[in-house]
């Protein structure tokens, strides 16, 4: 049985802390909608202020909701729409602080104000996004960014 620790220290270690935990939460399980359930669970639970965590996955054509944590969330999004379909696009990280300026949003949950979505890549492969969503405004910062990045590159890695 696993057991999630509480995270201490300052916010990076916190995430060096996660990232241990879902390396080992995730190991020698290679099964992305197992690991996919098991890292958006683990994810809410350990970081506070949060009302959505998950995973959106690339279909050839689109995002196609994954396990989650939250309220029931959107099943699809084109890839020229939102925020998850900007970082699909870009194969960038898309950090922001304020949802309802950001440009073609869509909003699943009205409480959201801020998010961050991290894409899922192998090579040059888009398998999905990594999605988070916070009713406070500006609620992920740089080491967010860093930490939410290291759990996505743990959970690609899994599915070797």
């Amino acid at each position: 049985m696993f057991t999630a620790s509480t995270l201490s220290g300052q916010k990076s270690e916190q995430y060096a802390q996660l990232v241990d935990q879902a390396r080992a939460l995730l190991d020698g399980e290679r099964d992305r909608i197992a690991n996919a359930a098991n890292l958006s669970a683990l994810v809410n639970q350990a970081l506070p202020q949060l009302n959505w965590v998950g995973f959106y996955f690339f279909d050839g054509t689109e995002l196609v909701v994954g396990p989650f944590q939250g309220l029931p969330a959107c099943v699809r999004i084109p890839l020229d729409k939102g925020v998850c379909g900007a970082a699909a696009t870009r194969r960038q990280t898309q950090r922001v602080a304020d949802v309802h300026a950001f440009p073609g949003h869509i909003a699943c949950d009205a409480a959201s104000r801020s998010e961050v979505v991290v894409p899922l890549t192998r090579g040059a492969e888009l398998i999905g996004v990594f999605d988070l969503d916070s009713p406070i405004p500006d609620r992920f910062d740089a080491d967010d960014q860093a930490g939410l990045e290291a759990l996505a590159q743990v959970y690609v890695e899994s599915l070797a």
